[in-house]
Protein backbone atom coordinates (compact mmCIF):
# COMPACT_ATOMS: atom_id res chain seq x y z
CA UNK A 1 0.00 0.00 0.00
CA UNK A 2 1.35 3.42 -0.93
CA UNK A 3 2.11 6.21 1.52
CA UNK A 4 -0.73 8.23 -0.03
CA UNK A 5 -3.19 5.43 0.64
CA UNK A 6 -1.99 5.20 4.24
CA UNK A 7 -2.60 8.91 4.71
CA UNK A 8 -6.05 8.71 3.10
CA UNK A 9 -6.99 5.75 5.27
CA UNK A 10 -5.85 7.53 8.43
CA UNK A 11 -7.79 10.65 7.49
CA UNK A 12 -10.89 8.53 6.87
CA UNK A 13 -10.55 6.97 10.31
CA UNK A 14 -10.15 10.40 11.93
CA UNK A 15 -13.13 11.88 10.08
CA UNK A 16 -15.34 8.91 10.91
CA UNK A 17 -14.46 8.99 14.62
CA UNK A 18 -14.99 12.76 14.77
CA UNK A 19 -18.39 12.51 13.07
CA UNK A 20 -19.48 9.67 15.34
CA UNK A 21 -18.41 11.61 18.43
CA UNK A 22 -20.25 14.71 17.21
CA UNK A 23 -23.45 12.71 16.63
CA UNK A 24 -23.28 11.13 20.08
CA UNK A 25 -22.47 14.40 21.84
CA UNK A 26 -25.26 16.26 20.08
CA UNK A 27 -27.74 13.56 21.08
CA UNK A 28 -26.76 13.68 24.74
CA UNK A 29 -26.82 17.49 24.72
CA UNK A 30 -30.43 17.45 23.57
CA UNK A 31 -31.96 14.16 24.75
CA UNK A 32 -30.68 13.40 28.26
CA UNK A 33 -34.05 14.25 29.82
CA UNK A 34 -35.86 12.08 27.26
CA UNK A 35 -33.60 9.11 28.01
CA UNK A 36 -34.25 9.49 31.74
CA UNK A 37 -37.99 9.68 31.02
CA UNK A 38 -37.84 6.50 28.93
CA UNK A 39 -36.01 4.70 31.74
CA UNK A 40 -38.71 5.89 34.16
CA UNK A 41 -41.41 4.49 31.86
CA UNK A 42 -39.56 1.17 31.70
CA UNK A 43 -39.48 0.98 35.48
CA UNK A 44 -43.17 1.88 35.74
CA UNK A 45 -44.04 -0.79 33.20
CA UNK A 46 -42.19 -3.50 35.10
CA UNK A 47 -43.50 -2.43 38.51
CA UNK A 48 -47.07 -2.49 37.19
CA UNK A 49 -46.66 -6.04 35.85
CA UNK A 50 -46.38 -4.93 32.24
CA UNK A 51 -43.81 -6.07 29.73
CA UNK A 52 -41.50 -4.37 27.26
CA UNK A 53 -41.73 -5.33 23.58
CA UNK A 54 -38.75 -4.34 21.42
CA UNK A 55 -38.23 -4.64 17.67
CA UNK A 56 -36.38 -3.40 14.58
CA UNK A 57 -34.64 -4.69 11.46
CA UNK A 58 -31.03 -5.69 10.83
CA UNK A 59 -28.71 -3.94 13.26
CA UNK A 60 -31.77 -2.59 15.05
CA UNK A 61 -32.99 -6.17 15.47
CA UNK A 62 -29.65 -6.94 17.11
CA UNK A 63 -30.12 -3.95 19.42
CA UNK A 64 -33.63 -5.17 20.30
CA UNK A 65 -32.32 -8.62 21.18
CA UNK A 66 -29.40 -7.13 23.08
CA UNK A 67 -31.74 -4.99 25.16
CA UNK A 68 -34.10 -7.85 25.96
CA UNK A 69 -31.13 -10.01 26.98
CA UNK A 70 -29.86 -7.32 29.37
CA UNK A 71 -33.28 -7.33 31.07
CA UNK A 72 -34.04 -11.05 31.18
CA UNK A 73 -30.47 -11.76 32.24
CA UNK A 74 -28.53 -8.99 33.92
CA UNK A 75 -26.43 -5.99 33.06
CA UNK A 76 -24.60 -4.05 35.81
CA UNK A 77 -27.00 -4.42 38.73
CA UNK A 78 -27.81 -7.80 40.24
CA UNK A 79 -31.56 -8.43 40.22
CA UNK A 80 -33.70 -10.65 42.43
CA UNK A 81 -35.73 -11.73 39.42
CA UNK A 82 -35.62 -11.36 35.63
CA UNK A 83 -37.56 -8.58 33.93
CA UNK A 84 -40.29 -9.13 31.31
CA UNK A 85 -38.76 -8.01 28.01
CA UNK A 86 -39.34 -9.64 24.62
CA UNK A 87 -37.53 -8.98 21.34
CA UNK A 88 -40.03 -9.56 18.54
CA UNK A 89 -37.17 -10.31 16.15
CA UNK A 90 -36.25 -13.79 17.32
CA UNK A 91 -39.13 -16.17 16.54
CA UNK A 92 -38.20 -17.34 13.05
CA UNK A 93 -41.35 -19.42 12.66
CA UNK A 94 -43.56 -16.44 13.44
CA UNK A 95 -41.51 -14.07 11.30
CA UNK A 96 -41.45 -16.33 8.26
CA UNK A 97 -45.06 -17.46 8.58
CA UNK A 98 -46.36 -13.90 8.88
CA UNK A 99 -44.08 -12.71 6.09
CA UNK A 100 -45.19 -15.55 3.84
CA UNK A 101 -48.91 -15.62 4.64
CA UNK A 102 -49.47 -11.88 5.03
CA UNK A 103 -46.62 -9.44 4.40
CA UNK A 104 -43.16 -8.62 5.72
CA UNK A 105 -44.69 -5.29 6.73
CA UNK A 106 -46.88 -7.16 9.24
CA UNK A 107 -44.23 -9.23 11.03
CA UNK A 108 -44.14 -6.94 14.06
CA UNK A 109 -47.71 -5.67 13.92
CA UNK A 110 -49.26 -9.10 14.41
CA UNK A 111 -46.90 -9.92 17.26
CA UNK A 112 -47.70 -6.60 18.96
CA UNK A 113 -51.42 -7.30 18.59
CA UNK A 114 -51.00 -10.84 19.90
CA UNK A 115 -48.75 -10.06 22.86
CA UNK A 116 -49.28 -6.40 23.70
CA UNK A 117 -51.65 -5.31 26.44
CA UNK A 118 -52.46 -1.92 27.96
CA UNK A 119 -49.72 -1.12 30.42
CA UNK A 120 -47.01 -2.61 28.19
CA UNK A 121 -44.26 -0.48 26.68
CA UNK A 122 -43.12 -0.60 23.05
CA UNK A 123 -39.55 0.27 22.08
CA UNK A 124 -39.44 0.62 18.28
CA UNK A 125 -36.04 0.97 16.63
CA UNK A 126 -35.38 2.19 13.07
CA UNK A 127 -32.37 4.24 12.01
CA UNK A 128 -34.39 5.89 9.22
CA UNK A 129 -37.61 6.09 11.18
CA UNK A 130 -39.43 4.85 8.09
CA UNK A 131 -39.16 1.04 8.24
CA UNK A 132 -42.63 0.02 7.11
CA UNK A 133 -42.96 -2.99 9.40
CA UNK A 134 -41.88 -0.93 12.42
CA UNK A 135 -44.17 1.99 11.52
CA UNK A 136 -47.14 -0.34 11.02
CA UNK A 137 -46.56 -2.03 14.39
CA UNK A 138 -46.30 1.33 16.17
CA UNK A 139 -49.51 2.57 14.56
CA UNK A 140 -51.28 -0.55 15.82
CA UNK A 141 -49.76 -0.21 19.28
CA UNK A 142 -50.97 3.38 19.54
CA UNK A 143 -54.50 2.40 18.49
CA UNK A 144 -54.52 -0.19 21.24
CA UNK A 145 -53.36 2.20 23.94
CA UNK A 146 -49.76 1.07 24.36
CA UNK A 147 -47.07 3.58 25.23
CA UNK A 148 -44.32 3.86 22.58
CA UNK A 149 -40.68 4.97 22.69
CA UNK A 150 -39.01 5.34 19.29
CA UNK A 151 -35.27 5.20 18.58
CA UNK A 152 -34.37 6.75 15.23
CA UNK A 153 -31.78 8.84 13.38
CA UNK A 154 -31.48 11.63 10.85
CA UNK A 155 -34.83 13.35 10.34
CA UNK A 156 -36.52 10.71 12.52
CA UNK A 157 -38.90 9.79 9.70
CA UNK A 158 -42.50 8.84 10.44
CA UNK A 159 -41.64 7.25 13.77
CA UNK A 160 -40.44 10.50 15.30
CA UNK A 161 -43.99 11.84 15.36
CA UNK A 162 -45.76 8.54 16.02
CA UNK A 163 -44.11 7.71 19.33
CA UNK A 164 -44.93 9.12 22.76
CA UNK A 165 -41.22 9.75 23.29
CA UNK A 166 -38.61 10.19 20.55
CA UNK A 167 -34.91 9.34 20.95
CA UNK A 168 -33.56 10.64 17.63
CA UNK A 169 -29.85 10.75 16.70
CA UNK A 170 -30.25 13.62 14.28
CA UNK A 171 -26.59 14.05 13.30
CA UNK A 172 -26.04 10.37 12.49
CA UNK A 173 -24.78 10.33 8.90
CA UNK A 174 -25.57 6.67 8.27
CA UNK A 175 -27.12 3.62 9.93
CA UNK A 176 -23.81 2.50 11.40
CA UNK A 177 -23.20 5.81 13.11
CA UNK A 178 -26.76 6.02 14.40
CA UNK A 179 -26.52 2.49 15.81
CA UNK A 180 -23.33 3.42 17.69
CA UNK A 181 -25.40 5.89 19.70
CA UNK A 182 -28.42 3.57 19.89
CA UNK A 183 -26.49 0.86 21.70
CA UNK A 184 -25.27 3.41 24.26
CA UNK A 185 -28.89 4.48 24.74
CA UNK A 186 -29.91 0.83 25.24
CA UNK A 187 -27.26 0.28 27.90
CA UNK A 188 -28.07 3.50 29.74
CA UNK A 189 -31.84 2.88 29.67
CA UNK A 190 -31.43 -0.50 31.34
CA UNK A 191 -28.87 0.82 33.83
CA UNK A 192 -31.00 3.82 34.81
CA UNK A 193 -34.09 1.66 35.17
CA UNK A 194 -32.25 -0.78 37.45
CA UNK A 195 -30.64 1.88 39.63
CA UNK A 196 -33.39 4.47 39.94
CA UNK A 197 -36.77 3.09 38.86
CA UNK A 198 -37.07 -0.40 40.33
CA UNK A 199 -37.81 -1.23 43.95
CA UNK A 200 -36.04 -3.68 46.22
CA UNK A 201 -38.57 -6.28 45.06
CA UNK A 202 -36.63 -6.42 41.80
CA UNK A 203 -33.02 -5.49 42.56
CA UNK A 204 -30.62 -6.23 45.37
CA UNK A 205 -29.73 -3.24 47.51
Amino acid sequence: MSQTNNVNELEHVKRTIAASHEARQDFWNTHTDAVMKAAQWMGETVRNDGKILIFGNGGSAADAQHMAAEMVGRMLVERKRPLPAVALTTDTSALTAIGNDYSYEDIFRLQVEALGRKGDLIIAISTSGNSKNVVRAVESAKKNGLRVVTMTGGSGGKLKELGDLSLNVSLGKNSSMIQETHITIVHLLVDLMDRFHLTSDYVKT
